[in-house]
């Protein structure tokens, strides 16, 4: 098991209850008391739980932690799909990351990854985002530059929204924008469930050379509440469970997709 198979595990068995203990995860897991004392420090530090003597509780995001971090049918597929956009990003290059559980999963690759935290005079990746939990989780790497977009929050995705975020994105200039979304379907093209959210996206891929639209298979051919109006769809990272019909629809619009393998 990896280690964000395990912070996604642990964060499981917390939905469940809303507490854990460490002899939970060292029986449920199979590692050590260390190792999952390690765990809940840095789950702490992303503020994605409370910290308690000899264990852990969902503490004030109780309201918020079963409903985003409950057991994902579709985790390994979203980390297929990170590890695919990861293969994307050079050391140097200036990325957007909107919000969402894929480009969540993006983040955990890129902040492993050895050649993004080898020592540098400068840095080896700049991340701009308007979601406040990619940006605290990508905030205790010293090399990776972390720009926030400002905004108001939403507190059921962590993301910040709202006209503010129009002027900031002007001032920057990104390499690649990879755009998490609700659904995604051939003819309307990627689709979110918070207007708010939409905008922002369509801001962010403007800004940048090129965009990613990164959805796993369970959102194909599903529409949401607000579409991304004026954004050119061009690219899609998905996984292995699209269907032929599907993909060849998307083809058809001349849109590039990219099917993850799995790791």
């Amino acid at each position: 098991m990896t280690r964000t198979d395990r912070l996604t595990a642990i964060l499981d068995l917390l939905a469940e209850t809303g507490r854990v203990e460490v002899e939970d995860i060292v029986t449920r897991l199979g590692v050590s008391p260390a190792t999952a004392r390690r765990d809940l420090d840095s789950l702490a530090k992303q503020r994605l739980l409370s910290r308690t003597r000899g264990g852990a509780t969902t503490g004030s995001l109780s309201y918020d932690l079963p409903g985003r971090y409950n057991r994902d049918d579709n985790a390994e597929a979203k980390q297929d799909i990170a590890q695919a956009a990861s293969l994307l990003i050079h050391p140097g290059a200036v990325i957007g990351l909107s919000g969402g559980t894929s480009n969540t999963a993006l983040a955990q690759v890129l902040s492993t990854r050895e050649d993004l935290n080898a020592p540098s005079s400068k840095p080896t990746l700049t991340v701009v985002t308007n979601a406040i939990n990619i940006a605290s989780q990508l905030a205790v790497r010293p090399n990776i530059k972390i720009m926030v977009t400002g905004g108001i929050l939403n507190p059921r995705s962590y993301e910040l929204v709202g006209p503010y975020i129009d002027v900031i994105m002007q001032k920057v200039a990104l390499d690649i924008a990879f755009i998490g979304v609700n659904g995604v379907d051939p003819d309307l093209g990627p689709t979110i469930t918070d207007e708010g959210e939409a905008m922002v996206n369509t801001v962010m891929a403007h800004r940048a050379t090129e965009s990613y639209v990164l959805a796993d298979s369970s959102k194909v051919g599903r529409r949401s509440f607000a579409a991304m109006s004026g954004y050119e769809f061009r690219h899609l990272i998905t996984d292995s469970g699209i269907s032929a019909q599907d993909r060849a629809a998307f083809e058809a619009k001349g849109i590039e997709v990219i099917v993850a393998t799995a790791s």
